[in-house]
C-alpha cells in the first residue's frame, strides 16, 4: 500500500499524517510532500509529535513534483482553512481523498495557547488517520 499525503507547505499536517500512519504500520509505504514546500518542519509540529513518542527532528519537507512519476493507491490532502487551496497531484493515483485540519501554523496568542491548537489538530489528524487505516486495513 502507496500513500502520499499533500499540503502546501509540507511542515505541519501532511508530517504528522505521514508520521501517524507510519506509526501504526511500518508495512505501510508512506511519504509526504507539499506544493510549495517550507525550509523545515515546524519547530512546534516537531515539539508535539515528541510529546507522543514521535520524532520528527530529521524530517524535510518535500516538493510534491518529486512523486509524479510514481503510483499511489492513496493520495489525501490534508488542508483545511477556506483560504488555503489544496494542492493537485497529476501522478497516476488509485484513490483521492481530502481529510481537511484546520492549520495551527497560522495559530496566533500565547505560546501556551497556540501549543494547545497544535496538539488539538495533532490529536484530530491521529484520529482520523487511525480510522483510514482500519478501513484500508479491512
Amino acid at each position: 500500500m502507496k500513500i502520499l499525503i499533500v499540503c502546501t507547505g509540507n511542515s505541519c499536517r501532511s508530517q504528522m499524517a505521514e508520521y501517524f500512519l507510519k506509526s501504526f504500520d511500518p508495512t505501510l509505504e508512506v511519504y509526504s510532500a507539499g506544493s510549495k514546500p517550507e525550509k523545515r518542519v515546524n519547530q512546534r509540529t516537531i515539539a508535539v509529535m515528541n510529546e507522543v513518542g514521535i520524532d520528527l527532528s530529521k524530517s524535510k519537507p518535500k516538493h510534491v513534483d518529486i512523486f509524479t512519476t510514481e503510483t499511489f493507491d492513496y493520495v489525501i490532502t490534508v488542508c483545511g482553512n477556506a483560504r488555503e487551496s489544496c494542492p493537485v497531484f497529476y501522478g497516476v493515483v488509485k484513490n483521492r481523498l481530502h481529510m481537511g485540519f484546520e492549520d495551527p501554523a497560522i495559530a496566533t496568542g500565547a505560546d501556551k495557547e497556540v501549543m494547545a491548537i497544535y496538539r488539538t489538530v495533532r490529536d484530530q489528524i491521529k484520529d482520523q488517520f487511525y480510522q483510514f487505516y482500519l478501513k484500508i486495513k479491512s
